[in-house]
């Protein structure tokens, strides 16, 4: 048991660590200036944009700017918190705020998910909306920043390792 938690902390240290250069150069695009991106990084959003038919990102809509806004201000100075928490393993104290970024970020994902699974797309750029095959595929893109947002929690919720315990004294 003890080995499948260090290998979940892994996962997890490479989950926040990568998090942080794809929140900077890809999720951060729709807020802030074009002027700050190199032109390849603007050129490789415009291809996964127009290949993956990802309209959030193309014309993002106020509640999905406002994921963005929450990625930028709370949970990107959370990554490199988590990073270290999670290398190093066993850190009890990384529980309670991990808790807190699983249960939002599982949240937000699943708004993410449905809205590109039963939402209407309108043509946008000459980029048509995406098929049901898209939409899947579309699916699969965001569907990791669900599975493991959920693992972190039932890691912190169950395992022995990250659970508090109460130290009483006895008089």
């Amino acid at each position: 048991m003890a080995s499948l938690v260090r290998l979940l902390e892994w996962i997890f240290f490479f989950y926040f660590f990568s998090h942080i250069p794809i929140t900077l150069l890809v999720d951060l695009q729709p807020i802030l200036p074009s002027s700050w991106y190199p032109q390849e990084v603007l050129d490789l959003m415009k291809w996964y944009v127009v290949s993956f038919k990802d309209h959030m990102m193309m014309n993002p809509p106020a509640w999905f700017l406002s994921f963005v806004y929450c990625e930028a201000l709370v949970q990107l100075p959370f990554f490199p918190v988590a990073a270290y928490a999670f290398y190093k393993g066993g850190c009890k104290w990384i529980r309670i705020p991990a808790i807190v970024y699983s249960a939002h970020v599982a949240t937000t994902v699943i708004a993410i998910i449905a809205h590109v699974l039963f939402g209407e797309f309108q043509k946008y750029n000459g980029v048509d909306p995406p098929n049901q095959k898209e939409r899947l595929t579309l699916v699969s893109i965001y569907a990791p920043y669900l599975v493991i947002p959920l693992l972190i929690l039932l890691t912190m919720l169950f395992s022995p390792r990250y659970k508090q315990e109460e130290k009483r004294k006895r008089r």
